[in-house]
C-alpha cells in the first residue's frame, strides 16, 4: 500500500484526482446554490480560503472530519458531498458573500 503521493501508480493517482474533482465541483455547486463565497465558507467552515479554492478545483485533499465542518455551513448531509455534481468543476471565481436570492452579479 502506498503511502506517498509519488509511490501511486497512474491508475490510483486519476481515480484520486477524479474523487477529488467529483467532491470540489459538489460543494461548489452547493455553495453556490447558497449565494455563499470561497471565503464565507472558509471563515464559517475553519478552513482557509485557499483551501477551499484547492478542494473545489480537485487540486487539494482534506481531512474527512472536515468534510463534515463544510457540510454544517452548507447544511447538507455529508453524504450529498459525494453525489455527482449538476456541473462541471470549474476555476471561475464567485465574489461576493452571503446574499440575498436575486441580487448581486450572477455565477
Amino acid at each position: 500500500m502506498p503511502i506517498r503521493p509519488s509511490q501511486l501508480s497512474v491508475e490510483q493517482s486519476r481515480r484520486w484526482e477524479a474523487r477529488r474533482l467529483q467532491v470540489g465541483a459538489r460543494i461548489r455547486e452547493l455553495r453556490l446554490a447558497q449565494n455563499l463565497s470561497q471565503e464565507a465558507l472558509a471563515l464559517e467552515s475553519g478552513l482557509s480560503r485557499n483551501m477551499v479554492i484547492g478542494i473545489e478545483w480537485g487540486k487539494k485533499s482534506v481531512a474527512y472530519e472536515r468534510l463534515w465542518d463544510v457540510a454544517d455551513v452548507l447544511g447538507v448531509p455529508i453524504n450529498s458531498l459525494f453525489v455527482e455534481a449538476d456541473s462541471a468543476p470549474t476555476t471561475k471565481p464567485f465574489q461576493g458573500g452571503r446574499r440575498r436570492m436575486g441580487r448581486g452579479p450572477k455565477d
